[in-house]
């Protein structure tokens, strides 16, 4: 059910025009706005969430090398250790402290039998679920503001506020569950999902300052400070400041002056929390990249920025297009101006910055909000063309990922199954009865849907993304149930490991040389041997080397101590091998 509001009167009376005196765009009707079922929202967002956080290895690289960290510090008994998280004494390369902190607590929580790898995914997939609430409700109060509403009919019959704003909610979650930049770094125990659960929790802070005043207050004194300790210091204050100095103007959200006081009030305590976070951890880490002028720069922005964020950019640049004459005095709609604003932050960061795809993923649930606001001035032609090309797109793909799995399975085709042992070689298949049920209902529930929304059904706001949001749920539902077993060969570290363990079996430690961190993170999960620097130890009987490092091993050893045994590549990828050195028996006396 959507929320009550109760603070309602804080808003000030609806306004149809806009400042050069255009209606509003959106032109609804009461039956345009029908509830799409509860049970079916969320049963998409839990096969969504789901697959991806369960059966699965740590994969290369920021999930494991995360995933080390958290390993790390679940043996630590020092603060300091807790303050400055280090793998075998080398630094995170990000600023992040709370998603270690949060999977080293999770693995000291859960039971024996709980995997740790499995115990440390489990708050990384609650947060996952809170970045869909969060952003469902965000968007939910911005179109109960006056601006957001439909242009009211001579004679009644426009949609009611309540079911509008429910509507374009529920659209706003579809687009972002549709979103393909958000598939695999949502699954991923890094950083990155952290920095998008308080995103999205700073999102509805603001959203719904107007009508939650207890929940928004919270949501802002946990988010900013959750953003800085997530590793996205910059962007927290930035928000706060900016935030700070729109507060001061009176026209701002439409707000009582009491309701404008409290929440100036509450940004400014957030943001003073957060600056003296981010300056007594020292947790600014700068990487500005200005090479505007490099063309290979801007086409690899291009390709990330026109994959990663469709099908959102198409909506959210017909948004921008049909209420442009609103954007003109986006603090009279706001509904517009806050994701607009939350949106610019991290895009600017993918641009000027060496974060890339993680910078952008912070961008998706503002992205969502604003596609949200292109359903209410939609055609049908438009509706028609998305759900045909939609189905006909993820269609496409399920076909594809179950032929390759019958490959697999069968030989028949038998050129899939040769190109995956061509990729991946020394694979296995494996038969996995509980995957096939799941890929099976998915698939069913698929054609079915396809089959009801392309039907002639009445027009409701939300149907438009409806094909887009399962389409992207069932094509991951497959990947993570009927090609896990060959991603997890292919991304993890796992196969190598078990080769290395192989040759050198049961052994206190070993020495490593060359090792990245999440190489040094494999070694002590997978291979479950407590890793030491080259030189640190004699008891450590085995050698492990990078093959990057083995110009530079000459200068390290003395070859008289040290035999090469082997050499262990990683199956996908050859530039992962490692060598295996055995320590020389001394020569009797």
């Amino acid at each position: 059910m959507a929320p009550r509001d109760n603070a309602a009167k804080s808003l000030g009376p609806p306004s149809e025009q806009t400042p050069l005196n255009q209606p509003s765009p959106a032109i609804v009707t009461q039956d345009a706005v029908r509830r799409l079922p509860r049970w079916a929202l969320l049963m998409l967002c839990v096969v969504y969430v789901l697959p991806g956080y369960i059966g699965r290895e740590p994969w290369k690289n920021a999930d494991i090398s995360s995933f080390g960290y958290m390993l790390e510090l679940l043996g630590s008994h020092q603060w300091q250790a807790w303050l400055h998280p280090t793998l075998m004494g080398v630094p995170s390369d990000t600023s992040a402290l709370l998603p270690f902190w949060i999977g080293a607590w999770a693995m000291q929580l859960a039971p024996a039998w709980i995997a740790p790898d499995f115990a440390a995914r489990i708050p990384f997939a609650l947060m996952l679920g809170l970045t869909l609430a969060a952003t469902w409700y965000a968007v939910y109060y911005l179109a109960r503001t006056p601006g957001a509403q439909p242009v009211a009919f001579a004679f009644g019959g426009e949609a009611e506020p309540t079911d509008y704003a429910r509507a374009l909610a529920d659209g706003s979650l579809l687009a972002l569950i549709a979103t393909l930049g958000l598939a695999q770094l949502s699954h991923e125990t890094t950083p990155a999902l952290t920095q998008l659960c308080f995103m999205a929790i700073v999102f509805y802070g603001f959203a719904a300052i107007p009508f939650r005043h207890l929940s928004s207050t919270l949501a802002l004194l946990i988010g900013l400070p959750g953003l800085v300790l997530s590793g996205a210091p910059t962007i927290a204050l930035i928000y706060g400041a900016v935030s700070i100095f729109g507060l001061f103007n009176a026209r701002v959200m439409h707000l009582e002056a009491q309701t404008r006081r409290r929440a100036l009030i509450v940004v400014l305590v957030s943001t003073l929390v957060s600056l003296a976070l981010a300056f007594g951890l020292d947790l600014f880490i700068w990487s500005i990249d200005l090479s505007l002028g490099d063309w290979d720069r801007w086409r690899i922005l291009g390709r990330l920025f026109l994959w990663f964020t469709w099908p959102v950019w198409p909506l959210v640049l017909w948004t921008l297009w049909r209420w442009r004459y609103q954007l003109l005095d986006m603090q009279q709609h706001r509904h517009l101006g806050l994701p607009f604003f939350m949106a610019v932050v991290p895009v600017a960061g993918t641009v000027f910055t060496y974060a890339g795809d993680r910078s952008l993923l912070l961008a998706l649930p503002a992205l969502a909000a604003l596609a949200a606001f292109a359903l209410p001035t939609f055609k049908r032609s438009a509706a028609a063309f998305i759900d045909w090309f939609t189905v006909l797109f993820f269609s496409a793909w399920a076909i594809v990922i179950w032929g390759v799995w019958l490959s697999l399975q069968t030989g028949i085709p038998p050129k899939p199954a040769a190109n995956v042992a061509r990729l991946a070689p020394g694979f296995e298949p494996v038969f996995q009865w509980v995957a096939l049920i799941a890929a099976l209902a998915g698939t069913l529930a698929w054609g079915l849907l396809a089959r009801w929304r392309t039907g002639r059904h009445r027009t409701a706001l939300w149907k438009s993304l409806v094909l887009p949001a399962a389409g992207a749920t069932l094509c991951w539902l497959l990947l993570m149930t009927l090609w896990l077993p060959a991603l997890d060969y292919g991304r993890s570290f796992a196969p190598q490991m078990r080769e290395v363990r192989h040759i050198i079996g049961e052994t206190p430690c070993v020495q490593v040389y060359g090792l990245s961190t999440p190489q040094v993170a494999a070694v002590r999960f997978h291979g479950g041997w407590m890793s030491r620097p080259l030189g640190s130890s004699a008891d450590c009987a085995w050698l492990l080397v990078d093959i990057n490092a083995e110009k530079d091993l000459q200068h390290a050893i003395t070859p008289s101590q040290w035999s090469l045994v082997n050499r262990v590549p990683r199956p996908t990828d050859v530039s992962d091998t490692l060598l295996l050195f055995k320590r020389a028996e001394p020569a009797p006396q």
